[in-house]
């Protein structure tokens, strides 16, 4: 089968917006490739080794595929495209030189070419993403394995934030908690939550490539009973059509101001999606995490907040660091306490606790 191939030369800064507007132009997948310099700070902890550059991609630029079925007119693509990618200057984001091309390929050359460049990643003291193609043995018996085919959907671990909000749910996950992931990608963030001790999660996503890799890869991971994959959004998993109008405190006690865990245990929280409606967790949760982009984040922190229990854990990354200060200006906005901040290369990822 051929595909066309769309080629987008911008920033790393840039990314993130520009795999979005790709998918949102029709793309039914989309590759990151940045650059591999050695002049990166990376994240070593682990056993990983950089001796050579891994590309020749300059220093703080990214090359973005989008794939399109053969019969689209690309040159109508590309004309949508061009000026959305110019109109990010606008909002402080630099595209670069954002140079856009475009050919045709065999599917051959880009499904599965790249595999032989995803190998087992050590990303945690307990986490170890392997790749389902590739054979690996487990160092220690609390070496937990997550088995990944990442497809066409974003996850593989290899992404400095999924690998953030990883370290983050590891070091905050209680064995039983349920879980809201959203933005789930290919799942992995559900499936790490699973092995580490929670007892159910509700993953999300508006992307149905994103949703069917999701089922694919709980299913390699036979966590089937403990993840349910949804194609929504928070915002219409609190409330529906009429969440715009419904105050938090009207849907769950726990989110009215000054709401404290010694009244949860007087008082019963009404859930708006209890499991028993096939949504595997009960409202309110003990933890969500996102890793989506900067500027959607801000968005629905307010949505969040709804959806924590009291002394609930918010974790969310998918944060280039030029956009650190307005994501923590949301988060206090709503009334979250930043407990932890940390980065990886020029990304960020927040840690911060319902009041």
């Amino acid at each position: 089968m051929l595909w066309h191939e769309l080629t987008v030369h911008t920033t790393e800064e840039a990314q993130e917006m520009i795999s979005n507007l790709l998918y949102e132009a029709g793309a039914g997948g989309v590759s990151i490739e940045e650059s591999g310099t050695l002049n990166k700070v990376r994240d070593t902890r682990y056993g990983e080794l950089y001796d050579e550059p891994l590309n020749d991609i300059p220093e703080g630029e990214a090359v973005i595929k989008g794939y399109y079925a053969e019969t689209v007119a690309m040159d109508e693509i590309v004309a949508e495209v061009t000026p959305r990618v110019e109109e990010l200057r606008g909002f402080g984001i630099d595209p670069g030189k954002a140079l856009i091309s475009w050919k045709t390929v065999d599917e051959d050359e880009w499904a599965h070419a790249w595999k032989q460049y995803f190998k087992p990643l050590r990303v945690s003291e307990r986490l170890t993403i392997k790749p389902t193609w590739e054979e690996y043995t487990p160092a220690s018996p609390d070496e937990k394995i997550i088995e990944l085919d990442p497809g066409m959907a974003f996850g593989t671990g290899t992404h400095p934030t999924t690998a953030l909000c990883l370290r983050a749910l590891e070091k905050h996950i209680a064995s039983g908690d349920e879980v809201i992931d959203v933005g789930t990608g290919s799942g992995i963030l559900a499936v790490g939550a699973v092995l580490l001790g929670a007892k159910s999660v509700l993953a999300l996503d508006l992307d149905p490539v994103a949703v069917e890799s999701a089922r694919e890869n709980v299913a390699l991971n036979r966590l089937e009973a403990a993840i349910t994959v949804k194609e929504s959004d928070l915002l219409s998993l609190l409330g529906g059509e009429r969440a715009a109008d419904t105050t938090a405190g009207d849907m769950w006690p726990s989110a009215r101001p000054g709401y404290t865990a010694e009244q949860a245990g007087q008082e019963a929280v009404p859930s708006a999606a209890p499991a028993a409606d096939g949504l595997a967790v009960t409202l309110p949760v003990r933890v969500v995490v996102a890793n989506i982009l900067a500027e959607i984040i801000v968005l629905f922190t307010d949505d969040v907040y709804r959806a924590l229990q009291p002394e609930g854990i918010y974790i969310t990354s998918g944060i280039y660091k030029d956009k650190e200060g307005l994501v923590a200006e949301a988060l206090k906005s709503s009334g979250f306490e930043i407990i932890e901040v940390t980065r990886e290369e020029d990304w960020v990822a927040f840690t911060a606790g319902k009041r």
